[in-house]
């Protein structure tokens, strides 16, 4: 079996708290950033929402435009802010989420970006769940009430590594992304996300440990920080597990950069021990990567 990471990749997750100035969350975004590739990082994640407050009320008065691509500076700071640090750095940035709206359509989405070493974009993510939920007398939120979701699955080649998927947060709890972009030989799936203090005491770390352990690959969750202050209180406990579901890293509540080594050979090797990957039962049930998945807006 041909290794689908290629080569070690060392891997950084910037847990950071956003405030109401987006000039100031950039600022610190670089500076958080430019410490995580000095740190050695070739990869570097950030949360969902990063360049703004997570909330209905603050998507459209924080939302960028960004297509056509590239857009200027005027139409998306955010944008043009992650282009440079990536070719500054030379490392893989993924921009957790940032607000988007399409003037065509009058239309938001929750959008990651990301972009390679030499500053170019390589992929974006409409996050295609949205979250809806109502947990009596803990939280009631409604994503869709403002957003629309996003139409595809997000797979891109990151030179000279491999594979990766991107999703956001509350596609995490639907396993067909992360089962399509494992058969389709990813190494490693990420989801910036947001879970709140309700749902990530219950589900953040099961479910990523779920992912990695039902498709044998690395799975990383890059949080904002936790601020009690704030009118949505993250989760934070950013984490990447292995292709064998343990918990390699795993940050606390505050800011904090937490990295993670991925080796290559991991995954075969644990696909080896517990080979789901010959004893799966094609004619019982459907093989869900050979539908007609949709990889384009």
């Amino acid at each position: 079996m041909a290794g689908l990471l290629k080569k070690p990749l060392k891997l950084a997750l910037v847990q950071l708290a956003a405030g109401a100035d987006k000039a100031a969350n950039l600022s610190h975004t670089r500076s958080r950033v430019l410490e995580a590739s000095r740190a050695g990082a070739s990869l570097i994640v950030l949360p969902e929402c990063f360049n703004s407050p997570y909330g209905c009320q603050f998507f459209p008065s924080y939302a960028e435009t960004l297509l056509p691509s590239p857009p200027s500076q005027a139409q998306s700071p955010t944008f043009h802010a992650l282009s440079t640090l990536a070719a500054e750095t030379h490392a893989y940035i993924l921009g957790g989420s940032i607000p988007e709206f399409v003037p065509e359509s009058q239309k938001y989405y929750n959008t990651s970006l990301l972009f390679s070493p030499e500053g170019k974009l390589l992929a974006t993510h409409r996050k295609v769940h949205l979250f809806d939920i109502d947990i009596p007398g803990k939280i009631t939120f409604r994503e869709s009430d403002v957003l629309s979701p996003g139409n595809k699955l997000t797979l891109v080649d990151i030179p000279p590594y491999g594979k990766i998927a991107v999703a956001i947060c509350y596609d995490i709890r639907f396993p067909e992304l992360a089962t399509i972009a494992a058969r389709k030989g990813c190494f490693l799936l990420l989801y910036p996300g947001a879970f709140n203090l309700t749902t990530g005491a219950l589900h953040w770390a099961l479910q990523a440990r779920a992912r990695a352990m039902d498709n044998q690959v690395y799975v990383a969750l890059c949080s904002p920080a936790r601020d009690m202050k704030a009118s949505y209180n993250a989760w934070g406990h950013s984490m990447v597990v292995d292709p064998n579901a343990a918990v390699m890293v795993e940050a606390g509540e505050e800011e904090e950069i937490v990295y993670a080594e991925l080796e290559e050979g991991k995954i075969e090797e644990t696909r080896k021990g517990i080979p789901l990957y010959t004893q799966r039962r094609f004619d019982v049930y459907p093989d869900v990567s050979k539908g007609d998945g949709k990889y384009d807006e």
